[in-house]
């Protein structure tokens, strides 16, 4: 059930990021300090400078050799439950500067004020800069959101990367997936679970730098086609 925090919770922030070497020191940068105890920067494997720079920036940098956005998420995750400090909310944030990290504390707040243990920050809802997402991504993004209606009866408007979660209820969630499927494994399961969650409008800008998913016919096409099996896998 949706808590307040009293005092000051305490924020880790994942970014899972491969070859960002030209975006990783920005993003880090306009994250509201104040606000997150630790930047983790979950480097997949890059064969660029992302990992120098997140480090030069003060990200923790972790690896994780296996390619896949999920594994990369996992790799964070298993980081924070090892620490032996406290951990009240999770923040996923791509590394590619698409998103406005200084958004972070409309997407965290909603947890803050006992309205919600998760928050899909989304692009839909928000402004977006022309060109920032390709007519695949905004035809599979609607078609994806349509089918978690059609079959779950959850109604989002997007599956963006940029959200907040307690811990708590994340680890509930078991995640499992390694790749293109982790964002809506995660809607599906937290619905499941009866996790309350609500949707923020975040704005969308170009990212810097060439994208692995959207940016190639192929990319597009595994995404699509990983989503709409984990729709059906959860029925």
């Amino acid at each position: 059930m949706p808590h307040n925090f009293s005092g000051n919770p305490s924020i880790r922030v994942i970014i899972p990021a491969l070859n960002e070497e030209n975006s990783i020191a920005k993003v880090i940068a306009d994250i509201p300090k104040p606000w997150v105890n630790e930047i983790i920067v979950c480097d997949n494997n890059s064969n660029d400078a992302t990992a120098a720079r997140a480090k030069a920036a003060g990200a923790t940098v972790l690896t994780e050799k296996e390619k896949g956005y999920g594994a990369t998420c996992l790799k964070g995750i298993d980081y924070v439950n090892s620490l032996n400090s406290k951990t009240d909310i999770i923040v996923f944030l791509d590394g590619d500067y698409a998103d406005y990290p200084e958004e972070m504390t409309q997407v965290v707040q909603p947890i803050l004020d006992g309205q919600a243990e998760m928050v899909i920050g989304s692009r839909a809802l928000g402004r977006k800069e022309k060109g920032s997402l390709t007519p695949p991504q905004i035809l599979g993004n609607w078609l994806a959101t349509q089918m978690l209606y059609w079959f779950y009866g959850l109604k989002f408007t997007d599956l963006g990367p940029f959200r907040a979660i307690t811990l708590q209820a994340l680890n509930s969630l078991q995640m499992k997936d390694r790749n293109y499927g982790w964002t809506v494994e995660m809607q599906i399961k937290a619905a499941q679970k009866k996790i309350k969650t609500v949707e923020v409008p975040v704005n969308y800008r170009n990212r810097i730098g060439f994208s692995k998913v959207s940016g190639t016919v192929k990319g597009t096409f595994m995404a699509g086609y990983k989503i709409i099996l984990t729709l059906f896998k959860y029925l």
